[in-house]
């Protein structure tokens, strides 16, 4: 969903984004407020990032102290890794049925203190790829391991070798992870399966890095059911692109911050980190700037069961949206 807002005459406009989706987890939080859809709860604070944008919204309706138009982007399935929110709307003609200048979107931050700002030019956070490996062997009677080829065995040998490619492959000057999450082979002692499954995670920020890891994951299943007289299929899906912030509109987003909460709750140079976000489409398309807000220092961390997003920055987020808005539409003197 898409909400514009105009005042004045300016033909400028900008952008300001929110995600609304929830994540596959038991809230387990006990709050009064806590989700009433089993299995499902806004761990990540989603909820709490569209109510600081409907805030604004509503402020700058009432007061219109801006010159231009303001496109209020509220936007599902970032949650999703593949063919996400962002993505999609891009798709449906995000950009042409509503331009604008730049894009703004912010996330909450555990860890931080509620009500302070986080900034990061450049790329800021990683892309993200899924691997899925399908090792098929020939399964057998866990007595008689020489009458079979054991997915299992190959597997682990496999993750144990994925360990090596950050560590031995890539650049040390480059960041890089490659985790596997996911590995289901078997369901009974005394029966070598007759196939394995890997699902494997991999952050990269730089082209070539992502490139890079890409071979060598392919090399080195191929190469491990070689050894052993497997098969291997992979399906290697490319995820959410590296987000890249850029300068100007970062310093713009910055010295809004330092405006209204003060230099000493403003981090400038916060280190860029291998969680990935959807954002990152919008940022290909338009100059903008992602940036953190602390949900607090003792915040349970986000896709955590007990997690809560902090209210107390309902406001300040909200008011951070309006004066961005005011700066980046300043009034006609």
């Amino acid at each position: 969903m898409v909400a514009t807002l105009k005042a004045g005459n300016s033909p400028r406009a900008v952008a300001l984004r929110a995600d609304m989706d929830a994540l596959p987890i038991v809230e387990e939080t006990g709050l009064p407020y806590a989700s009433a859809e089993p299995g499902k709860m806004h761990a990540c604070g989603h909820d709490g990032h569209t109510a600081i944008l409907l805030g604004a919204a509503r402020h700058l309706a009432r007061t219109r102290r801006f010159d231009g138009t303001v496109h209020l982007v509220f936007q599902p399935a970032e949650e999703i890794l593949l063919d996400s929110g962002a993505k999609r709307m891009i798709e449906d003609g995000l950009f042409e049925r509503f331009p604008c200048e730049a894009i703004f979107g912010l996330h909450n931050q555990p860890g931080y203190p509620a009500g302070n700002f986080m900034f990061c030019g450049g790329a800021f956070m990683a892309a993200c790829d899924t691997v899925d490996v399908v090792i098929d062997g020939y399964g057998g009677h866990a007595a008689r391991p020489h009458l079979a080829v054991d997915p299992t065995v190959i597997g682990s040998q496999l993750v144990m070798a994925l360990q090596t490619v950050v560590s031995r492959s890539v650049d040390p000057m480059q960041a890089a992870v490659v985790t596997v999450g996911s590995f289901n082979a078997g369901a009974v002692a005394n029966v070598i399966p007759g196939s394995a499954h890997l699902q494997v995670s991999v952050r990269s920020f730089d082209t070539q890095t992502r490139k890079l890891i890409e071979a060598r994951i392919r090399t080195l299943a191929k190469a491990h059911a070689d050894a052993h007289s497997a098969r291997v299929e992979i399906d290697y899906v490319p995820g959410y692109p590296v987000l890249v912030n850029s300068r100007k509109e970062t310093d713009l987003a910055l010295a809004v911050a330092r405006e209204l909460v003060g230099e000493h709750r403003v981090i400038s140079d916060f280190a860029p980190f291998a969680g990935s976000e959807d954002f990152a489409y919008y940022l290909q398309e338009k100059p903008g700037c992602f940036l953190r807000l602390g949900n607090g220092e003792h915040s349970c961390t986000l896709h955590n069961a007990s997690y809560d997003f902090n209210d107390d920055n309902l406001t300040v987020g909200a008011a951070y949206w309006t004066r961005l808005v005011e700066q980046f539409l300043p009034l006609q003197q």
